[in-house]
């Protein structure tokens, strides 16, 4: 900060003042960026702002009520304090209720932000700045005293673990369908996950699992010959059916997805319906976002309106 602001007058006021009793100052608290967010007056400036600023930056917030761009700026920098988790503080000052601190930092113009590290002013800026380039402004003042300030690592390191989200507690339910699952066991893994739908019929983990479960226990029987039977015989809905189930077995998915739409157009009633049945559960083993689905989706949707 060019003509960076001697502070030792003020802060000898301040501690006198600090002695007497406080008397029309603005009082302090309140306002956004919770405890990392504080409003100071002439009384208050010593502890927090001088005391603070020699553990974490304090960045003082210059501001009037008559100011309107102040109205803008301060809630930018409250949300930001609130999401430093202490890395800095944030110290708002009304000047018309705190004159001397106004005149201590030479404000000629508002709203004005001062950053203070150990009880001196370092860096500055007026005006109402765009949020983007106000955390930017931020992030380099704490990148360039990280490694003098041990305390600003210690506070980012404690917002960055409260920010990480708790791992949610396994389902028991969900957890013996897998165990049954890694023994081979299917048909208790599918009664499982039948019994979570029962009670939870919109459950999508389960549905998704029970559909993975089925195509396993098809998948076991599927015989790769039937590939080239149901070639043969393209009325064969059931050889139809185990082809497409044989042929995503072996990783041949939009053959499989092909071969069933294709079985779609050419039958009629329950056959259709069948069919139908069989494609949307193969679909199931897919994310819903996969091209393969997408595709195949729309394809049975002409043949079938």
């Amino acid at each position: 900060m060019a003509g960076a602001v001697d502070l030792s007058a003020l802060k000898a006021r301040t501690e006198a003042a600090a002695r007497r009793p406080a008397g029309g100052a603005a009082p302090s608290g309140g306002g956004g960026g919770g405890q990392w967010a504080l409003d100071v007056t002439e009384q208050t400036f010593q502890t927090d702002v001088i005391e603070r600023s020699m553990q974490v930056p304090v960045v003082v917030d210059l501001w009037a009520d008559w100011c309107e761009p102040c109205k803008q700026l301060s809630p930018v920098l409250e949300r930001a304090a609130a999401a430093g988790g202490g890395a800095w503080v944030l110290a708002r000052i009304d000047v018309d209720a705190n004159p001397r601190i106004a005149q201590a930092f030479g404000v000629q113009s508002l709203p004005m932000v001062v950053a203070v590290v150990g009880g001196q002013p370092v860096d500055a800026f007026n005006g109402a700045l765009p949020e983007p380039q106000i955390k930017q402004w931020i992030s380099s003042l704490l990148d360039a005293l990280r490694e003098r300030m041990p305390a600003i690592a210690e506070a980012e390191a404690r917002a960055g673990a409260a920010a990480e989200p708790e791992e949610e507690p396994e389902d028991p339910r969900f957890t013996a369908a897998e165990e049954a699952l890694e023994v081979g066991d299917l048909d208790a893994a599918e009664a499982a996950y039948q019994a979570i739908l029962a009670a939870e019929p919109a459950n999508e983990q389960a549905l998704a699992a029970l559909s993975q479960v089925r195509f396993l226990a098809r998948a076991e029987k599927a015989d790769p010959a039937s590939i080239e039977l149901a070639d043969a015989e393209p009325d064969n809905v059931d050889l139809q059916l185990a082809a497409a189930d044989a042929e995503v077995a072996i990783d041949r998915v939009e053959a499989a997805f092909s071969r069933l739409v294709a079985t779609a157009g050419r039958t009629f009633g329950e056959d259709r319906d069948r069919v139908r049945e069989h494609l949307v559960g193969l679909f199931e083993l897919y994310p819903a976002d996969d091209p393969r689905v997408t595709t195949a989706r729309r394809a049975l949707a002409r043949v079938l309106f």
